[in-house]
């Protein structure tokens, strides 16, 4: 987006230092946490609201499952932070190993909760361009929101992660280099 000229205002759904601060990096700004377990819900949506006001895109990191939370009614989780904010979502589903399953995932997604807005989906894990044809074939027929694009699988990626997930840019020497790298693969 930064390359389109926009100015996106990036936010992370929960506590996380690391993806804010590789965020952060890619937008050009600060990233902002957003945690309805640690924040007023008035005070998340003040957050976004904040940025629409500036007239800046606001694009919010979700954690975990779309709809997983603390409890069995997914209280905290990244579709109810979705609802609140009025945002649309882009669900993100891992194509491994599947393909029409990938189709009745994102119908069921879909289904699951009929105030949130599932927008348009994203492939990830593509193993090869016959088994996109057949995920987006199959979504395509079965779902009504439009596929994004596809991830393929990565095995050559240049960022540097450890135990409990990615090194924080500021500690990984070609972190300019790995955020071009997904620049390119996300156009």
């Amino acid at each position: 987006l930064r390359a389109r000229g926009a100015a996106p205002a990036a936010f992370k759904k929960g506590p996380d230092y690391i993806d804010a601060a590789w965020l952060a990096l890619a937008s050009g700004g600060p990233c902002r946490n957003l945690d309805t377990f640690i924040m007023s819900e008035a005070d998340v949506a003040r957050s976004v609201l904040r940025c629409a006001e500036s007239g800046r895109m606001a694009l919010i990191e979700g954690n975990r499952g779309l709809y997983d939370g603390m409890d069995a009614d997914g209280r905290h989780s990244a579709a109810e932070l979705a609802k609140l904010c009025g945002a649309p979502v882009a669900l993100v589903v891992d194509c491994t190993k599947t393909t029409r399953t990938a189709a009745a995932l994102v119908l069921g997604a879909m289904h699951f909760d009929p105030d949130l807005r599932i927008a348009a989906v994203i492939l990830n894990q593509v193993s090869g361009a016959r088994h996109e044809r057949t995920v987006r074939e199959s979504i395509e027929r079965y779902c009504s929101a439009p596929i994004l694009g596809a991830i393929p699988r990565l095995r050559d990626a240049p960022f540097h992660d450890r135990h409990l997930g990615l090194i924080p840019p500021q500690e990984d020497p070609r972190a300019a280099e790995a955020l071009d790298w997904a620049a390119r693969l996300a156009e």
